[in-house]
């Protein structure tokens, strides 16, 4: 079992825990952050060395709480033609002809802020903004116009060169202490064009750097210097600089808010899947640090039921995290042109009952219970059933995982 839960509930002295509290979460986390605030583990941490276990409880119960329930709003700018819906659809799991999909096209589709709620996540909602310089929307009074508080970060979208009236909206946007990322689109389209007229010398990295020194020397000519550019395309979100934009937004976000993006991020790179099983795995930790601390508070209700319906919703729940729910494997099957069953011939996150028909949970749970019982005395049927919980979220969790990568595989081969 894991180390830290181990010892919490053998009894070790809460103090001598509380210094080994901090280094042991940083080693559960991604190099994208983790889904606390340094003030929130500072708060538990001083409550555990303390033996305030009630108080810990509370603080860990209120952090999961308010990552589970964060909203998010992303605004996306840009003109006409740049290839903002189709970075709005592609966030969003969704192509241009899904229904809810953003208008995409050739002249101008938006005269207004329209918000385009995830599918997935209603709480995420990313907001298709016009570009600046027309009549109604200009720079000068822009993020008054299209009601800047309402945004959590502003993505500034152009295919070509980005232009004055985006550094203005850059360097207001800056001053009002929001965070801002310039994305270059159609990159694909770009290399297309440049390996047709010169296919004898082209060479895909030195166009992408070419892209890039010019993206940089355009910034800089228009008074935003020492930023980057994303390169993207909207087709292909596994390639150019899309992962590393994920972990960029990751970073910059407040910690509670990371949970909620992570979720909605595709698993389009083994990066990106590892990533979104480090932040469950945070959850799955911190819920069970917390359901340990209560096992010891006098007077605290401990019931933790090993409900078969319940767990089934939890995996499923975890499916659905990394696209392989029944929906997003039939769209995927689709996409492949082959059949639901050979799809999914390899994975083993379908089959529930020899996910929780594992002896192994079970003989681990009873080791762990029977180091907890030493200290409290007599049988504990609670703690059983909720280290059993513990330990199959976890092998929930890492069988998914492992299948959306099978997945992921099957489609790049593809």
């Amino acid at each position: 079992m894991d180390q830290f839960i181990s010892a919490f509930l053998s009894g070790t002295k809460f103090q001598q825990l509380s210094s080994e509290f901090l280094p042991y979460y940083s080693t559960l986390i991604s190099k994208a952050g983790g889904m606390l605030s340094q003030e929130t583990l500072n708060s538990i941490q001083t409550a555990l060395k303390e033996g305030k276990l009630k108080d810990m409880v509370d603080k860990i119960q209120e952090s999961l709480v308010e990552a589970e329930n964060a909203p998010l709003n992303v605004a996306v700018i840009g003109e006409s033609g740049t290839g903002k819906s189709s970075f709005i659809n592609a966030l969003r799991g969704l192509s241009h002809e899904d229904e809810g999909s953003a208008d995409v096209g050739v002249v101008e589709t938006t005269m207004k802020k329209t918000p385009y709620q995830h599918p997935k996540y209603p709480k995420v909602t990313f907001w298709d903004l016009p570009g600046t310089g027309t009549p109604k929307f200009l720079p000068e009074t822009y993020l008054e116009t299209v009601g800047f508080d309402d945004y959590d970060f502003f993505i500034i979208i152009s295919s070509t060169r980005f232009k004055n009236n985006d550094a203005v909206l850059a360097q207001a946007i800056k001053n009002r202490g929001r965070n801002f990322y310039f994305v270059r689109t159609k990159v694909d389209d770009d290399l297309y064009n440049e390996e047709i007229s010169k296919p004898k010398s082209f060479n895909k990295e030195r166009v992408l750097q070419q892209i890039r020194d010019s993206c940089l020397a355009n910034l800089s000519d228009i008074g935003v210097a020492e930023l980057d550019t994303f390169l993207v395309s909207n087709f292909d979100m596994t390639d150019f600089d899309f992962p590393r934009l994920e972990e960029t937004l990751l970073k910059d976000l407040p910690a509670h808010k990371r949970h909620t993006l992570v979720l909605l991020l595709p698993c389009l790179s083994e990066a990106a899947i590892e990533m979104k099983r480090n932040f469950l795995k945070q959850k799955i930790w911190l819920d069970a640090l917390k359901t340990s601390a209560l096992s010891f508070i006098p007077l605290m209700p401990f019931i933790y039921g090993f409900d078969l319906s319940e767990q089934e919703k939890c995996l499923y729940l975890y499916r659905s995290y990394f696209d392989l729910d029944d929906k997003s494997i039939q769209k995927i099957a689709q996409n492949l042109g082959t059949s639901v069953q050979e799809l999914t011939s390899s994975m083993k996150s379908l089959d529930f009952p020899s996910l929780v028909k594992d002896d192994v949970i079970v003989e681990k749970a009873k080791n762990c219970v029977e180091s907890y019982c030493s200290v409290n005395g007599g049988p504990t049927s609670s703690v059983l059933q909720f280290v059993k919980t513990y330990f199959l979220h976890l092998k929930f969790l890492n069988t998914v995982a492992d299948d959306a990568k099978i997945i992921l595989h099957k489609t790049l081969e593809s």
